[in-house]
Parts: structure tokens; C-alpha cells; sequence
């Protein structure tokens, strides 16, 4: 018989067909799959004996419907084509899989109703937590999660709502370290390249940097320019260097703003870094490493925040203690964008 002629197998392998085929009760093959429940070894055997042959797999989604958990834990960003957002997510994913749950991706980058949406969604299926990583959806929504029973753990966020857990990575140390940096290495005219995306994280950095060269006595130039990307940095480098009064360093509250600013720092207007230039940026992504840009910036502890969540959602089945935030301090990278101290 040729492969094009099988016939695929429609029929639902369930757990009334692995009860008949063990020879036991439809409930003893639920008991079986079931942990903790009581089982002799003899049906125990037999059951899974019959479910192999079968093929048959537990529907955990069903079970939770009943036990009013379903393992799963909707992810909630923005912007999952950018390498700092596609890390976070490669790393939460990785984690959530080894302590079985499933992870359930929402991409609020979309229309406001189709993430509205899909976060519904998110409640039909019972998911057992969500873990917003944005600044995106709206404060409703998240309490239309919180009021459903749901583990909320906001990331980043300046509402730190009732009932959710949340977690903050911390900015202004980072962007005052930054700022003496770029002192220390002989800078004078100084300027803070940001988006005009508005998250709290992106505006917090921009933020601190100018709170502590305030107290420094120092006047810069904040410019905020489109999406937080690389041709966002690459349009902020050709409007500040093209000014009488150009810069002659950068805070670039992304890495990805800092690249495109280099490339066309470099390439445009023919400056050295860090001779002519210099730059720091925030995040750390992987490129932050690469020979081409080598660049000085600050190291998101996403390791340690996937773990934190994941050992809470694992241990415990909520996150509220005393309504603090969690903070996360990134640690500063040195490379070869910021001359020497």
C-alpha cells in the first residue's frame, strides 16, 4: 500500500478507549494519570500499558476546567521582534516548561481590541497567572484578570495595582552611574536619545539621567525620537550631530538606539568612538557584545527575574506579601564605547 493511500486516524483517543482496552474502569484510568490518587500497581500497569498503545495523552486543558487549574501562564508584551523582548521570552518560556506549565503569548502590539481579545481569552482557558512585561493593556483589563482568579505580576510598571505582585528593575541607579560615566570620560555636551514609546521603564531611564546631571550642574539635550529601534537611534544620531552644538556623548536608554546611533556616527559623520564619541546603552542584549559595537551598558537580570517568578508560581500560590515592589538592580558592562576611565 502506497503512503498517499493510509487513511488518517480521526477518531479521538480518549480516556473511555484506554479504559476498554485496559480491561479497567473509565475512573481508574483518571486515578492513574492523576497524581497522588489511589491506584494499585496491577491497573496502574495495565492503564499505562493501553495508553502507550494508543497514543493517548492526558487533556490537562479538561482537567483543569474541573480542578480549576490549568497550568497554564499567559505572557503578556510588546515589540517580540526586538532581541531584549525575545530573550525574556526565550528565557520565562524555558522556565515555565521545566516546572510544567505552558506558556501563552499575547502581543500587545497589536490593535487595542485584539488584545483585549486575546487577554479574554486568556480567562476562558483559566490560565493560572499572567506576567505582564509591558506597559500595555489597560489597568481594566488587568483587574478583569485579577478579579478571575489570577496570579498578576506586573514587570515595570508604574500602576502596581491591587491584588497583582510587582516586579521593578531599577533605573535610577543605572542612569546616574551613566551619567558620571560619560563625565568621567571627558564629555561635555551630553544628550539622552530615547522613543517616543512611553513605557515606564524607557521613561524612567531618560528621567534619572537627567535628575542626576541636574544635580550635577549640567544642561543636556533629551531628544525623543519614534519607535524604540534601531532606525529610531539612527535618525536621533543625524539630527543631534548635524546641530552647531552637537553632542559629543550619548545615553541611550536602549541598546538598539545606541547601534543605530554608532553606525551612523560612524559611518555619516566620520567620528571615532570613543575617541570622538562615546555611548552607553541599557539592556545588554547579545549584539551589545559583538566587535562592531563593543559596547558599554547595563545588564538586565533577566535570569534572576524568570527565576524569581517561576520559584513563586512553583512554590506558592500567590505572590502578594506586603505589596512592595521586588527590585532587580542591572549591573553595569564595560566595554569600549565609553573612553577609559
Amino acid at each position: 500500500m502506497a503512503v498517499s493511500d493510509i487513511k488518517p486516524n480521526k477518531t479521538f483517543v480518549n480516556a473511555q478507549r484506554v479504559a476498554e482496552l485496559a480491561g479497567v474502569s473509565r475512573s481508574a484510568v483518571s486515578r492513574t494519570f492523576t497524581a497522588g490518587a489511589s491506584v494499585s500497581e496491577t491497573t496502574r500497569k495495565k492503564v499505562i500499558q493501553a495508553a502507550e498503545t494508543l497514543g493517548y495523552h492526558v487533556n490537562h486543558l479538561a482537567r483543569g476546567l474541573i480542578h480549576e487549574r490549568s497550568d497554564i501562564v499567559c505572557l503578556i508584551s510588546a515589540d517580540l521582534n526586538t532581541p531584549f523582548q525575545a530573550r525574556m521570552l526565550e528565557t520565562m518560556t524555558r522556565r515555565l516548561q521545566e516546572i510544567n506549565k505552558v506558556a501563552m503569548v499575547v502581543n500587545t502590539s497589536g490593535e487595542s481590541d485584539s488584545v483585549a481579545g486575546a487577554l479574554h481569552k486568556s480567562l476562558n482557558y483559566r490560565a493560572d497567572a499572567t506576567v505582564v512585561f509591558s506597559g500595555a493593556p489597560s489597568a481594566s483589563l488587568i483587574h478583569t484578570c485579577i478579579n478571575n482568579g489570577q496570579n498578576v505580576i506586573l514587570i515595570n510598571r508604574d500602576d502596581h495595582l491591587s491584588g497583582s505582585a510587582n516586579i521593578v528593575v531599577d533605573s535610577a541607579g543605572p542612569a546616574r552611574e551613566a551619567f558620571h560615566m560619560l563625565r568621567r570620560a571627558g564629555c561635555q555636551r551630553i544628550a539622552v536619545v530615547s522613543s517616543q514609546v512611553g513605557t515606564p521603564s524607557i521613561v524612567n531611564r531618560a528621567k534619572n539621567f537627567q535628575i542626576a546631571a541636574a544635580e550635577a550642574g549640567v544642561d543636556i539635550t533629551i531628544l525623543q525620537y519614534g519607535p524604540t529601534a534601531y532606525t529610531s537611534g539612527s535618525e536621533a544620531a543625524r539630527l543631534l550631530l548635524s546641530r552647531s552644538d552637537a553632542p559629543d556623548g550619548a545615553f541611550c536608554v536602549t541598546d538598539l538606539l545606541a547601534f543605530g546611533f554608532m553606525d551612523v556616527a560612524r559611518h555619516e559623520f566620520g567620528l571615532s568612538i570613543p575617541e570622538d564619541f562615546c555611548v552607553v546603552g541599557f539592556d545588554d542584549i547579545e549584539q551589545a557584545g559583538w566587535a562592531s559595537y563593543d559596547l558599554t551598558t547595563f545588564r538586565q537580570p533577566i535570569d534572576q527575574i524568570a527565576d524569581h517568578i517561576v520559584q513563586h508560581l512553583d512554590e506558592t500560590p500567590t505572590l502578594l506579601e506586603d505589596g512592595e515592589p521586588v527590585r532587580f538592580q542591572p549591573l553595569p558592562v564595560w566595554r569600549k564605547s565609553v573612553r577609559p576611565k
